[in-house]
């Protein structure tokens, strides 16, 4: 008897794309002014125009990015100037924090929001960071898992047992409760295969980026976090978008390599993820310009959106195809406010374009 021919295998789910703001200021020393403005004016922008979130980073002890030493500051800001726009940490470096004290800022931004934070949790990745708190360096990985576990627990107004003062454990919750019976989580990861499948394990969000890692290298990831469950992956990436692509490039120039510099400069000497820690002061400066010049090319060029809505519909496209559901925009890498605010009209029309990543194609 013949057989019936197979059902065809059910299709995988459309996604959609979501664009947020991200911001890790390049040089805060350079910033003149009011230096918060740009973060207070996009967040109004994000809020207004409909788009997913604006999310700020933990940073310590140098310029590069040193705009974010508290995430729950900046947040608490940003909640006070919006309606609708999801807040989050990208990232709170967990193992230099007490997890009470985690899910307390963060219960008072939920709360100052209306519940709309979002946390993601990073292990750390630079030694110099941790004179906060020495002592939970060597087993930081460890430390980042079980933070998320009880600031979970805490959230959800469970008591937690913790030393007091006089070494007596003490059952202890938070307060004020948070408006979110469960607080959204990512984990961060700077390319790490292992944390991809971990944050999927463990029900959490991804929030990456691309430096060191290519879009093969991250499909690849990706696919290892859907795998064990994955849900939600927010990839950082470069952004400044304007009509005329050949004049991004030109714009982007100066104030993107100055700012690739200082990040290949932490990065090299972190040793994150188990790399070699190279001090870039060993380098030969004509090695290190390579480098650098090398990753400004390949994000204009490859995988950044620092072009023309059409250079940028087809990067988003490519990211839409291996997996990723949010862009999350950092626009503030050296260009000059006014620049970087007239540019945000573009990812707005990104937001709402009918396109294969939207929520109605065409």
């Amino acid at each position: 008897m013949a057989h019936s021919p197979e059902p065809p295998a059910a299709a995988e789910p459309r996604r959609s794309m979501d664009f947020s703001l991200f911001y890790f200021a390049s040089d805060s020393q350079e910033l003149t002014g009011s230096r918060y403005q740009l973060l207070l004016d996009g967040a109004r922008f994000a809020d207004a125009h409909g788009l997913a979130a604006v999310w700020t980073p933990e940073r310590h002890f140098h310029p590069f990015g040193g705009l974010y030493p508290n995430p729950a500051v900046t947040g608490a800001a940003v909640a006070a100037v919006t309606e609708r726009v999801a807040i989050r940490a990208g990232s709170v470096v967990a193992p230099l924090h007490h997890p009470l004290r985690i899910a307390e800022e963060w219960s008072v931004v939920d709360n100052l929001s209306g519940g709309r934070v979002g946390v993601s949790f990073a292990s750390g990745w630079h030694a110099a960071d941790f004179v906060l708190c020495p002592e939970a360096y060597a087993d930081r990985r460890r430390l980042m898992r079980d933070h998320v576990r009880q600031v979970q627990a805490l959230w959800r107004g469970e008591s937690l047992a913790f030393p007091d003062g006089t070494g007596t454990e003490r059952e202890v919750s938070v307060h004020p409760q948070p408006v979110q019976p469960e607080l959204p989580i990512w984990i961060t990861s700077a390319g790490g295969v292992e944390t991809f499948r971990a944050a999927g394990a463990m029900g959490a969000g991804i929030l990456t980026h691309l430096l060191g890692q290519d879009l093969d290298d991250l499909a690849y990831k990706i696919g290892e976090y859907r795998a064990v469950g994955g849900r939600h992956v927010a990839l950082m990436v470069h952004t400044y978008l304007d009509d005329n692509a050949d004049q991004v490039r030109e714009s982007v120039r100066e104030p993107l390599l100055r700012y690739l510099r200082g990040s290949l400069g932490l990065l090299l000497g972190s040793g994150l993820d188990g790399r070699r820690r190279i001090d870039p002061a060993k380098l030969h400066p004509d090695d290190l310009e390579f480098l650098v010049l090398r990753s400004f090319d390949r994000y204009v060029d490859d995988c950044g959106l620092l072009g023309s809505p059409a250079t940028a519909a087809r990067t988003v496209e490519r990211l839409r195809k291996i997996g990723v559901d949010e862009i999350a925009c950092l626009i503030d890498f050296g260009l000059p406010s006014g620049t970087v605010l007239k540019g945000l009209e573009r990812i707005a029309d990104l937001n709402t374009a009918e396109g294969p990543w939207s929520s109605t194609p065409a």
